[in-house]
């Protein structure tokens, strides 16, 4: 009976000296070739080394070595086994939803900024799971709260006949929401119509000229709506932060910006230039505050840029195009002014494929979304409950729940109605806008907790960039946001 022969003791690691810029690659595969090769086979000849070097190269990018990986700790990784004996170092996995490959530049502050993590399936449905469930407990209180409360003396002014027919009252509590959709609707309706149609226009007749088109329409239209003197007051804001841009300095660009936004919070500035609005209306004081505090971000935002590229040697009219851009204008969502710019100078822009089906989806949940917010209204006071402290008291803490998480979930559902009905106007002139806010019940990661991605924008640029907190340095944006 033959013995069995013991297996060879395994020998130890070979350490390989530091090789130079051009052979590293080249030693780290003929490691893991000599050790995984089987006996008596000769290994396969190592590659020639990279003409350039390893720092510019896309493969030592891809393996985290060279300037593109000092930003991260380098963490060795742990050897693999096969048949019981070392085969070598194994690359450790990439992270959930990076690029491999791909040659990411310190500049891209924005883009480190999104994070994606995905959730296991499993996970994300025992979450839906258990959320259905207290979602549907916690609305039964509260529609039985609403019908008790419809007929009571502090409901009646803002709880208003609505589907007479089946005997359901109306929320109308949001006076902001109500004119949007009554007396502001066809207003709202013709300008973006003209605008888009004007636009039309402008771009099978002469292209070279539609930023300049949508400045104008969109000057005009803040002419007819808010007067001559408040779109003089713009224009001197406008002039300021474009002299303040010659002379080079951003802390005096930034200092200025934030000047001025304090000058729309502060009396008695804020009393004197809301004098200079044209009329009253219901919507004046919604439309001075947002036309005037987007104004002063966009002019900052190119003031900035340019002090940042003085070679490039933009223009007032640049910043003139920029600011009176009629969606972005009232509500925003701010875009930084190099990606307008950048896209907007385009000559002959060119649609991707399935763009505009896409832009149609978009379009359609918004109109859905209007709808299911009209049918909420008719079944759940949540806006009008709040304000009877004596009633709201007598609620289980179901239904106070319920109110609580319905109140941010219709903060979060207006908003993204309105950056829906502007970004859909936006994309149709050839721009990529920031995103509407993610739902605060799909907020899972710290890093996209905020809910202006326009504003977060901005301030990754501009405040993490010049006030030292940028990835180039180490350190961390996310502390900047957090601390602005």
């Amino acid at each position: 009976m033959p013995l069995a022969t013991p297996s060879p003791a395994l020998a130890p690691p070979t350490i390989l000296p530091a090789a130079p810029c051009g052979q590293q690659l080249c030693s780290a595969r003929l490691c893991s070739t000599l050790l995984s090769s089987a006996p008596g086979r000769p290994p396969p000849p190592c590659p020639p080394p990279p003409s350039s070097c390893c720092h510019h190269s896309p493969l030592i990018a891809l393996r985290g070595w060279g300037p593109q990986g000092w930003t991260h700790p380098t963490v060795a990784p742990e050897p693999s086994w096969s048949d019981g004996r070392k085969v070598g170092r194994r690359t450790p996995e990439p992270e959930v939803g990076s690029v491999p490959g791909s040659l990411t530049t310190s500049s891209s502050t924005i883009q480190a900024m999104g994070i994606k993590t995905a959730l296991p399936a499993a996970e994300l449905g025992l979450y839906s799971l258990v959320l259905s469930g207290a979602l549907a407990y916690a609305g039964r209180g509260l529609l039985e709260a609403s019908q008790d409360g419809a007929h009571r003396k502090a409901f009646r002014e803002s709880v208003r006949p609505g589907w007479e027919y089946i005997g359901r009252k109306m929320d109308v509590a949001d006076f902001e929401w109500v004119m949007w959709f009554t007396s502001f609707r066809n207003v709202i309706i013709f300008a973006l119509s003209g605008h888009v149609l004007f636009a039309k226009l402008c771009t099978m007749v002469a292209p070279q000229l539609r930023s300049w088109m949508y400045a104008v329409y969109g000057a005009l239209a803040v002419l007819g709506t808010m007067g001559p003197w408040y779109l003089l007051l713009l224009l001197g804001h406008c002039v300021s932060l474009y002299v303040a841009s010659l002379l080079g300095q951003p802390w005096l660009c930034l200092g200025l910006g934030l000047a001025s936004l304090a000058s729309f919070k502060l009396d008695p500035l804020i009393s004197w230039q809301s004098g200079f609005v044209t009329g009253t209306f219901d919507l004046q004081e919604v439309l001075f505050h947002g036309g005037s505090g987007f104004t002063v971000l966009r002019c900052t935002s190119f003031a900035l840029e340019s002090c940042a590229h003085p070679d490039r040697r933009y223009s007032l009219a640049d910043l003139l195009k920029y600011n009176f851009y009629l969606p972005f204008f009232f509500f925003g969502p701010i875009m930084t002014f190099d990606r307008f710019h950048t896209q907007m100078s385009q000559v002959e822009p060119v649609r991707r494929e399935g763009e505009l089906w896409r832009i149609r989806a978009q379009a359609g949940l918004s109109v859905v979304a209007v709808m299911a917010v009209d049918i909420f209204f008719h079944f759940f006071y949540i806006l009008t409950i709040p304000n009877d402290l004596k009633f709201a008291n007598r609620l289980p803490d179901s239904a106070l729940a319920g109110l609580a998480y319905s109140n941010l979930v219709y903060d979060w559902v207006k908003a993204a109605v309105l950056f829906g009905v502007v970004n859909t106007v936006a994309r149709l002139d050839h721009l990529d806008p920031p995103q509407p806010p993610k739902c605060i019940t799909a907020l899972y990661v710290f890093a996209e907790t905020h809910f202006d991605r326009g504003i977060n924008d901005w301030l990754c640029k501009h405040c993490s960039r010049h006030w030292g907190y940028s990835s180039e340095h180490g350190k961390d944006p996310e502390l900047m946001e957090l601390t602005v």
